[in-house]
């Protein structure tokens, strides 16, 4: 699976209680939930859409593994160790160097100028990736979101790896702006202050639900937690954002439907 610089190619949980993750994933966004076919991958876990699409993993971290947020965001890029080494470059650091994953690809674990994690990936296969298809595809990636104590700085470093340009913004009042961000036609997703927000300095990325009233139900009912929403987003549809029963944050896009709306 390959996809443009910059472009999600794969999303993965970390946590400590998978059982209780599968349950709650796979009844909050739809996906079907199972363990790699591939026995060289041990207890991983796969997350699939509803229209067969592999896009996530779910794995318990081994033991003085480096230190990760609960979700990574993966990024593609064509030639992983290029791009770690423009990391560097540009003032950010490698918390994994560039290692093959046996008939999956190669990647590195990141780290920007401003201490947020994230990953690079070349996919072993030339198939692109369908982690991330915007538009109304359930269960898919649909929007990432990075908030940073350094906006303009994290532009200018992401900017120069991955061919990312401002696209707009819009005002948010004292919180500052939501910076869109493009590449040539694409519009993965956008940038925001940490600071002036108070959300947690971390890339965060959203999935599509079709109801999504109905997925905040079925999050809370499973021990989950609302955080932020449903508010309603330019262009149409809704957005919220979740805790899970162990407190990891994931965003996700839909309608609101029948009598919630």
């Amino acid at each position: 699976m390959q996809n443009p610089d910059g472009i999600p190619i794969w999303f993965e949980l970390n946590t400590a209680d998978e059982a209780k993750a599968r349950h709650f994933y796979a009844a909050t966004i739809g996906w079907t939930i199972a363990r790699s076919p591939m026995p060289e991958h041990g207890a991983y876990l796969i997350a699939s859409t509803p229209d067969g699409a592999a896009i996530a993993g779910i794995a318990t971290p081994p033991p003085n593994a480096p230190s990760l947020p609960d979700w990574s965001v993966y990024f593609g890029t064509s030639d992983v160790d290029a791009t770690a080494a423009q990391v560097r470059e540009l003032g950010g650091s490698l918390q994994v160097e560039p290692t093959d994953i046996p008939g999956v690809g190669r990647f590195a674990i990141a780290m920007d100028p401003q201490h947020v994690s994230f990953v690079l990936m070349t996919g072993a296969s030339p198939d692109p990736s369908s982690a991330f298809v915007q538009g109304p595809h359930h269960g898919h990636g649909v929007w990432i979101e990075l908030a940073t104590p350094d906006p303009d700085g994290a532009l200018a470093f992401y900017g120069a790896l991955f061919g990312w340009t401002r696209e707009g913004a819009m005002p948010m009042g004292p919180m500052g702006e939501y910076v869109f961000l493009g590449s040539g036609e694409a519009r993965p997703g956008a940038i925001m202050s940490s600071a002036t927000t108070d959300a947690p300095a971390r890339w965060n990325w959203y999935a599509y639900v079709p109801d999504i009233d109905a997925a905040i139900a079925t999050a809370t009912g499973l021990g989950g937690t609302l955080l932020q929403g449903p508010d309603q987003i330019p262009g149409g549809g809704y957005s919220a954002n979740l805790g899970d029963p162990a407190g990891a944050q994931i965003g996700i896009v839909g309608e609101r439907i029948g009598d919630a709306a």
